[in-house]
């Protein structure tokens, strides 16, 4: 007989060993969120924090890959949850992973002093996941409202300070400001809040559903099926044109 499986989430009624119809009438969705991830019921301050990351991740534009790959789906004529499921796995190390790679980073390294660490990332050649952005250069809006938030709310730690002395010992090293983006800025907070790296890309799957299912009910509602690049938006790169060889041809 195989072994059973184990979970400490819920068994039939409960959650984290609490009613789930006490819960329906008395939790919101953030505070459940909260609760099912880490386990124990949130303070006010951990909610308001919650709430701002889950929003800052939401939506940002058509042109992100989970987003592209979900309407594209759909043009195809799949239903949503499929097309749904085609936008999250279009969701990577490159788009919404950064999180995770950067509370990893931060959490393994924080009692490190930061040009040190970015010197070894240069030697190595790594990447310094959650800096740099395609179109904040200056400062990313999104990190400066969750930072407010933070402070606002006593989240900061060592780990937020942490990713300041970061930015700060890229530029210095770099010679150019790779902006504290709100990737990084998430991983800082999260780590702050006592929450394993590993939960990192939940934190951008969670919230960016919503975007997605938005953006695949509007493909199947306002555009036209089999959604395509046109021909001036492709280049062919490859060999020209050339006769098949005698000895391959058959007829």
């Amino acid at each position: 007989m195989s072994e059973k499986w184990k979970t400490e989430i819920s068994k039939e009624g409960t959650v984290r060993g609490y009613k789930l119809d006490e819960l329906i009438n008395n939790l919101t969705f953030t505070e459940m969120i909260f609760l099912i991830l880490k386990g124990e019921l949130p303070k006010k301050n951990e909610v308001k924090m919650m709430d701002a990351i889950l929003v800052s991740c939401v939506e940002h534009s058509i042109a992100p890959p989970s987003i592209t790959a979900a309407r594209i789906s759909a043009s195809a004529g799949n239903p949503l949850n499929a097309a749904v499921a085609a936008g999250i796995l279009g969701i990577g190390d490159f788009h919404g992973g950064a999180i995770e790679a950067s509370a990893k980073m931060m959490q393994e390294n924080s009692e490190k002093n930061a040009d040190q660490i970015v010197k070894e990332y240069r030697e190595q050649k790594k990447i310094l996941a959650g800096f740099g952005h395609k179109f904040y250069k200056d400062v990313d809006p999104r990190t400066v409202q969750l930072f407010k938030i933070a402070e606002e709310n006593d989240i900061v730690g060592k780990h937020v300070k942490f990713a300041k002395e970061l930015e700060k010992a890229i530029e210095k090293n770099l010679g150019k400001k790779l902006v504290l983006n709100v990737d990084g800025a998430i991983a800082a907070i999260l780590s702050d809040m006592n929450f394993d790296w590993r939960l990192g890309k939940g934190f951008f799957v969670i919230p960016r559903v919503v975007g997605i299912t938005a953006h695949v009910y509007e493909e199947k509602t306002k555009e036209k099926p089999f959604r395509r690049l046109s021909e001036e938006d492709i280049e062919y790169s490859g060999k020209e044109e050339k006769e098949l060889p005698k000895e391959f041809r058959r007829k």
